[in-house]
């Protein structure tokens, strides 16, 4: 299954169908180097609860003919935008969500800014952020990245140019089944990485502007976004927003061990979005946010 975006460029997807009655759809977009597949561990979760997963691969990235290149932000934007029309226009009478992991995540944040975005337009009843990818880089840093970019955009990087270790999800099995998924990129080239540090960095500005109701989930193990930026983010969101925290939770939040917690505070806000979240994870940011985490900067 796969849809025809505007430029003729073919998204494949993967669908988890919702057990009977259907009372929500996710359009997922999954994080960097990762595909459709990303969503295997929670959408059986969601799908006994009635809500069908919809995810395809993100252009650059999975089975897509573009596979390893960076298109732009603007670009993977729009194409799930045009997603979410799809998926609306075969079922308007169904609330829409879009659920954004690490890159998809910054990708979902930018498109819930757009006016557009709303049911009358795009369809989209809400937005989920789970562990989104959004972190201003310091100027000379960026600086120095473009610059690289310039005279160097093929040079490739893997993980192991990574300094340090950095887990993202204690789930083991998750780790494999990411490792030798044939989707997974293991590859980047340097103009993907600035690519991904620009998208980052128009996330995290544009965050404020959110029109749409929105759910964010992290967790105080993410060694994948410190938690600094996190809770500058958290703290520049619009009032109304819902924000998740999951004591011991890692960047790849719906894969961990305790993966549950986090997918049944997903559907519980899709089907009752005026109750408190399952896991006790709205006393959990409060507490988290009251104590200052990495001293973020409130301006």
């Amino acid at each position: 299954m796969h849809i025809t975006l505007s430029d003729s460029a073919v998204a494949p997807l993967r669908v988890w169908p919702a057990k009977a009655p259907m009372r929500a759809i996710i359009l997922a977009l999954h994080g960097f180097g990762d595909s459709r597949d990303a969503w295997e561990f929670s959408a059986p979760q969601l799908a006994a609860s009635g809500i069908e997963t919809i995810a395809p691969d993100a252009r650059g990235f999975g089975e897509t003919a573009s596979r390893g290149r960076w298109s732009s932000t603007a670009r993977l934007v729009q194409d799930a935008r045009e997603e979410a029309r799809f998926i609306h226009a075969r079922n308007p009478t169904l609330p829409l969500f879009i659920m954004g992991e690490s890159m998809g995540g910054a990708v979902a944040t930018i498109l819930a800014t757009d006016p557009q975005a709303a049911p009358e337009g795009a369809g989209l009843s809400g937005v989920i952020l789970v562990s989104p990818a959004i972190w201003r880089f310091d100027p000379f840093s960026r600086l120095v990245l473009q610059g690289l970019d310039t005279i160097a955009p093929d040079w490739v990087f893997t993980g192991a140019h990574v300094p340090g270790e950095h887990i993202a999800t204690n789930n083991i099995a998750a780790l494999r089944r990411l490792y030798f998924d044939p989707l997974t990129l293991h590859e980047y080239r340097l103009d993907t990485l600035h690519g991904l540090v620009e998208l980052m960095a128009d996330g995290e500005s544009q965050a404020r502007n959110a029109q749409l109701p929105m759910l964010v989930l992290y967790g105080d193990h993410d060694q994948m976004i410190p938690a600094p930026p996190m809770a500058s983010f958290w703290h520049h969101l619009p009032a109304g927003v819902r924000k998740d925290l999951i004591p011991g939770g890692h960047h790849l939040l719906l894969r961990d061990r305790n993966g549950r917690n986090a997918t049944g505070d997903i559907a519980s806000w899709i089907l009752y979005p005026d109750q408190l979240l399952p896991s006790g994870g709205d006393a959990a940011a409060a507490a988290w946010m009251a104590g200052d985490p990495g001293h973020f900067d409130p301006e």
